[in-house]
């Protein structure tokens, strides 16, 4: 007979009644909070999240997250022809369709008509500490009479140039100049109302839209990219011929969404089937298909609760990510049906207590495994830590505390499970022979062989989702407006606001010289709209001198007393400007207080760059910060990559660290048969990096966080086939099948994803996972007698 049946150990039914009714109880507070969770928007979509943070320069994260929320809620539209009353006509028909699709977006405030007049109001009393760099050298070198010249043409022909202002208070012209260079941050200047530029024989229009709501749906939707598809109809309508390009990150972040609840439905619903057919397919009842379904739904709600109070939202990537989860949280559930259809006889509390030595084995090297993700500083992927380690260890605790009270009855064996549980008897081991020996040297050599093959790449572009065409038209309209990139750029350091200016201000003068060159089409900084205290007082003196010189020439010339303007002796602030709506378009150049390793406070900018001729001259373009104090070069791009090579390599070290400690954990309990039921996930990882090498996949960070959780799923299949011997091996093995089954579907599925991040992660445990399954019951014991000596 069964020695779960012969086992006679006491069960202790109150605490496990106990136990029983606090799990119920707990899981009705997990019940109230998914009701607030799932009317709200708790989900976010920020890509960002998935990063890892600057340690070193806090300044650096503030930039990257200022930067990424200027733009959030922003699309630009550019609707291009041939000739401009048509692409009016296209701009009016795109705009009419637009408002009839009742799409959540509206004209941006950076585009509304009191803009422009608001802003020059404001810098109206300090026009005369305004000047470029050209205009500096000018006043300083320019002679005398030139200057009266210039002033008396103007004076002469008042709408003969530009003005933004009386002759007395700008008597050289100087301030229109200035806003020129302060305008070519974009290639777009106002025309007839609107923001337009001529590129490629099209005129374009611009079109700044900003979004009403947030660009996430539960239901899959995608409202945005809907009604600018209709309006991109409407204006091909009215103008065949013209030309339509939107972009923003509202569109990326809406593409994401909708990405993500259709691969939620696949992954999620196709691993909730495959758990369910093969629990039919080898039960043939409806209990057990019941009890694992509530047991995974309480895994997945505890784990969505838990990381929206920990993290104040879960990720769309972390939701993605668990839903694969499924086919790994019930290895519990079918470990005891298997269990139960092995021994029908015994008393189902009796069973638990017998099996929960080796559950808790199994569920202690799973979270080890799970554990491992968040080692790694990534918002994201400790996100995703929690949601499994506390949808694992909740499945568990279903499992354990209500499975034994709520079965009942007896489940009768299947054909399906019989065929299964014949089958181990019939399926091959290793023993104490040359040929296994043979076996691991070939199988150690070609594992060799792929592995020499496999490289490493670390790139964070390849961590890009977006479709090629929104990538397409995303780069087409930075080229068109000339817009600063996000990707690299320098981050200036004070001790004040105005020591933050000051070097700013020494770093432009480097990044003159690019300009003159042409390796930069130009740059955005602060101070270009709030000069430090010092260029103010130097400029105002300047100009106070050389125009007051100017209207004495003048006044001779015509014989008339001319009198120029006065302006605000205080100087134009950081603060003032911030508080001003003049600030909206440079605003987030302005990081603020950051903390300084002293404890205390310090301040910081940013410097962006426009137009870079060549990515290779970025080296060059970089070495422009050497020697000045508090100014530091990021390149996103290549700073993040190595940060993900340097984790990877890292998380590699921490991966055989794993291995050895599970091992140990293992012969605390099996002894010197500890290796039997570690070895199927040691040959799993050897030959899962060579199947990535022989497939051309490269090694990436996702690839080794895949092989940690291999570790803490195959160990489990081990441990199953260690705790049941002889007669109850079939039962251990059927367990192990449906188990190893349900989780290859489950990555199976992931691989699927069209995230790149999820498609590694899947690829390399669809490949693990398969290898462990058929290497497990190869180290299994050869009998109960020769356990002792094995």
């Amino acid at each position: 007979m069964s020695s779960l049946v012969a086992d006679a150990r006491p069960v202790r039914r109150l605490r496990w009644q106990v136990a029983a009714w606090a799990w119920l109880a707990f899981c009705v507070v997990v019940a109230v909070h998914q009701g607030r969770f799932w009317r709200a928007n708790h989900f976010g979509t920020d890509v960002m999240a998935l990063l890892p943070q600057d340690e070193q320069a806090p300044e650096v994260d503030r930039a990257t997250r200022q930067l990424a929320d200027q733009a959030a809620r922003q699309v630009v539209v550019m609707i291009g022809a041939p000739a401009w009353a048509d692409a009016r006509k296209a701009a009016d028909a795109w705009q009419q369709a637009l408002d009839a699709a009742k799409a959540p977006l509206r004209p941006s405030a950076l585009a509304g008509p009191d803009t422009l007049r608001d802003t020059l109001a404001f810098y109206a009393p300090y026009r005369d500490r305004l000047l470029t760099s050209a205009q500096r050298a000018q006043l300083e070198h320019a002679a005398p009479q030139s200057l009266v010249q210039n002033a008396l043409g103007a004076l002469a022909q008042p709408g003969g140039s530009l003005r933004l202002a009386d002759w007395n208070a700008d008597p050289l012209g100087l301030w229109p100049q200035w806003w020129l260079a302060r305008a070519s941050d974009t290639r777009a200047r106002p025309r007839d109302g609107q923001l337009a530029l001529s590129d490629g024989g099209l005129e374009w229009i611009v079109l700044l839209r900003e979004t009403t709501g947030s660009a996430f749906s539960l239901n899959g939707d995608s409202p945005i990219s809907d009604a600018l598809a209709t309006a991109q109809a409407a204006a091909a309508t009215a103008v065949p011929s013209v030309r339509v390009v939107a972009g923003g990150v509202p569109l990326h972040a809406e593409y994401a969404a909708t990405r993500a609840h259709r691969e939620v439905d696949t992954i999620g619903w196709g691993s909730i089937a495959g758990v369910l057919l093969l629990v039919f397919l080898a039960f043939r009842t409806l209990r057990p298909r019941l009890l694992m379904a509530v047991s995974l739904l309480v895994g997945m709600a505890t784990a969505l609760s838990a990381t929206a109070l920990v993290f104040g939202q879960v990720q769309l990537l972390t939701a993605v990510f668990g839903a694969s989860l499924i086919g790994c949280a019930e290895d519990y559930g079918l470990y005891y049906f298997a269990s139960r259809q092995g021994a029908p006889g015994q008393e189902p509390l009796r069973l638990m207590s017998t099996l929960l030595p080796g559950l808790s084995l199994a569920l202690l090297t799973s979270v080890l495994g799970y554990l491992a993700l968040g080692l790694p500083p990534f918002p994201g992927l400790r996100q995703m830590a929690l949601f499994a380690v506390v949808g694992i260890v909740a499945t568990f605790l279903t499992t354990v505390c209500w499975f034994p009270w709520i079965d009942r009855g007896e489940l009768r064996r299947t054909g399906f499970s019989n065929w299964i549980a014949a089958s181990f008897a019939r399926y091959p081991r290793f023993g104490a022979t040359r040929g296994p020996w043979l076996v691991h040297a070939a199988f150690a050599l070609a594992c060799g062989v792929g592995i020499g093959f496999l490289h490493a790449n670390d790139d964070v572009r390849q961590l890009q989702a977006s479709p090629p065409a929104l990538v397409d038209a995303q780069r087409e309209i930075g080229r068109l407006l000339g817009l600063a990139s996000p990707a690299q750029f320098f981050v200036v350091r004070g001790a004040s606001a105005d020591d933050v200016l000051r070097r700013e201000e020494s770093l432009k003068t480097r990044l003159d010289t690019r300009v003159a060159s042409g390796e930069l089409a130009g740059y955005r900084a602060l101070s270009d709209w709030v000069p430090s205290q010092a260029r103010q007082a130097s400029d105002a003196a300047l100009t106070r001198r050389v125009e007051d010189g100017v209207v004495a020439g003048v006044d001779q010339v015509l014989g008339e007393s001319q009198q120029r303007a006065r302006f605000d002796a205080a100087p134009l602030t950081l603060a003032q400007w911030l508080a001003s709506p003049a600030s909206a378009a440079a605003r987030a150049l302005w990081i603020g207080a950051v903390p300084r390793r002293d404890d205390g406070t310090a301040f910081a900018s940013v410097v962006m760059l426009r137009g870079v001729r060549d990515l290779a001259s970025l080296p060059d373009i970089a070495r422009s910060a050497d020697g000045l104090p508090g100014v530091r070069w990021v390149d996103q791009v290549q700073s993040v990559s190595a940060l993900l090579g340097r984790y990877r390599h890292t998380m590699g070290l921490l991966l055989v660290a794993g291995h050895a400690a599970v091992l140990l954990a293992l012969a605390l309990r099996y002894g010197r048969r500890a290796w039997r039921a570690w070895m199927p996930t040691a040959v799993a990882t050897l030959g899962t990096l060579a199947l990535l090498a022989l497939f051309g996949q490269p090694l990436q960070l996702f690839n080794v966080l895949a092989l940690a959780l291999l570790l803490g799923i195959g160990i489990d299949y081990g441990i199953f086939l260690l705790e049941r011997q002889d007669a109850d091996a079939g039962s251990a093995w059927l367990a192990v099948v449906l188990g190893a089954a349900s989780t290859w579907l489950s990555f199976g599925l992931l691989a699927l994803s069209s995230t790149p991040a999820l498609r590694s992660f899947g690829l390399t445990l669809l490949f693990g996972i398969l290898i462990v399954w058929f290497a497990a019951p190869l180290y299994r014991p050869r009998t109960a007698a020769s356990l002792e000596t094995s």
